[in-house]
């Protein structure tokens, strides 16, 4: 969740363009009119508090900040609408100096007040609220944000994202999805944030087909975002629409969506798994090659089983090859040396097979038996039968392996082969 961010250097020459203006009477709104800031009446601040305002304001705006501040500090109001309009311009101006602290007490001694005039405690509200949320008081904030539609009888869809903000950090989940989608509705353009609120709040309720609904809203909206293609496919995979989150992973990569290695190997996997393993190994060794993929003994087995599934044999035996070799892992050479041998490279495979032997398998039988075989290809029938016969004392090939004893005794027989 992106945290709300107040720029202070904006506060006070905002408000300050309404601080002459507030000097003067402004007539009092009708009593038919309901809205409390219409009714609020706006009057002058007293004749000795007035020359402290004017003259703070003018060194305001010749660039003297901290000689306006000491000049309202001088200043001693006389009445209770004199105090809070002076503690409006401190807190403005304090806020102006990143001094939030000092410019929320001067806010709230403003806004609890509740006696400037209609635009000025509108204003004053707002700031308030904005300054709260910044330094983490979110419950506060929001009650002054309320306080501000309230008389104001304004909703803002700004307004509702930061009290959605507030909500987020309370994770009351169901209060964010309540007022995102009042933001929503009143925003004139779509709104990325209100709808990441949303987004946010099904995930932490675990509500992920509703998710999803929000960002296959989001994607057409926002198309160039990276991020949002990417957090779909994600989706998708969450609610096991695999079909998908291959399409929407393949698309944000022909449109140069996807920038990381988890993202690639996603993508990969999922059209191994959907009939292209071709592709899956080509891509993920594309990526390989270019640094984003690290070259290391997993990353490099995953791309043997991408070849192998394939049944591209010369890539898949050069890949668990590499592999095995990162990593010293005799699973890797077993299925190397399996690989050379059913694709005719018997001297090879022997090679594989025993380096799987020296480094270590589960069921060394495995490899033993892998051996016969290949030596008897190599009709090497004295070691194809040394092997055999070693691969019979493992349960896992004993079985296998005796069947093959006495077929490699007759080839040796017709060959005249002692052995």
């Amino acid at each position: 969740m992106r945290k709300f961010s107040f720029k202070s250097t904006s506060i006070a020459a905002a408000l300050l363009l309404s601080f002459g203006g507030s000097l003067a009477l402004v007539p009092a709104a009708s009593a038919a009119e309901k809205c409390p800031i219409e009714k609020r009446k706006s009057k002058a601040v007293g004749q000795s508090a007035a020359k402290k305002v004017q003259k703070s304001f003018k060194a305001y705006t010749e660039g003297d900040l901290d000689g306006a501040i000491a000049i309202l500090l001088e200043a001693n109001p006389k009445n209770d609408f004199d105090k809070a309009y002076i503690a409006r311009m401190l807190g403005n101006f304090y806020a102006e100096k990143a001094q939030m602290g000092t410019a929320i007490k001067y806010l709230k001694t403003a806004v609890d007040a509740d006696i400037l005039g209609g635009t000025d405690h509108a204003a004053t509200l707002r700031l308030y609220a904005d300054l709260l949320i910044q330094e983490k008081k979110f419950k506060e904030s929001i009650t002054y944000y309320y306080k501000w539609m309230e008389f104001t009888c304004k909703e803002d869809a700004q307004v509702y994202r930061r009290i959605g903000i507030g909500y987020s950090e309370q994770k009351n989940w169901n209060k964010v999805l309540e007022v995102a989608n009042k933001g929503l509705g009143l925003s004139d353009k779509p709104d990325k944030g209100l709808y990441q609120m949303k987004l946010t709040a099904y995930f932490n309720q675990k509500k992920y087909p509703e998710a999803v609904k929000v960002l296959e809203t989001m994607v057409p909206l926002f198309q160039d975002d990276k991020r949002l293609w990417v957090q779909l496919a994600q989706f998708y995979l969450m609610t096991e629409k695999y079909t998908k989150s291959l399409a929407t992973y393949d698309l944000a990569y022909k449109n140069g969506f996807l920038e990381t290695a988890g993202n690639i190997t996603r993508l990969t996997q999922l059209l191994a798994q959907n009939g292209s393993p071709y592709r899956a190994a080509k891509i993920y060794e594309k990526h390989m090659k270019s640094g984003m993929i690290k070259e290391e003994e997993k990353t490099l087995g995953i791309l043997a089983g991408f070849y192998h599934n394939a049944k591209e044999l010369k890539e898949a035996a050069l890949y668990y090859g590499k592999a095995a070799d990162a990593g010293n892992n005799g699973k890797y050479y077993l299925r190397q040396g399996r690989i050379l041998s059913l694709d005719g490279k018997s001297k090879s495979a022997v090679a594989a097979l025993k380096k799987s032997l020296d480094a270590g398998i589960d069921n060394p039988g495995e490899a033993q038996f892998e051996l016969a075989l290949a030596y008897l290809n190599l009709k090497q029938y004295k070691s194809a039968y040394s092997r055999a016969k070693l691969a019979a004392k493992d349960k896992k090939t004993a079985r296998s392996a005796k069947s093959y004893i006495s077929y490699i005794k007759e080839k040796a027989r017709v060959h005249n082969v002692t052995l």
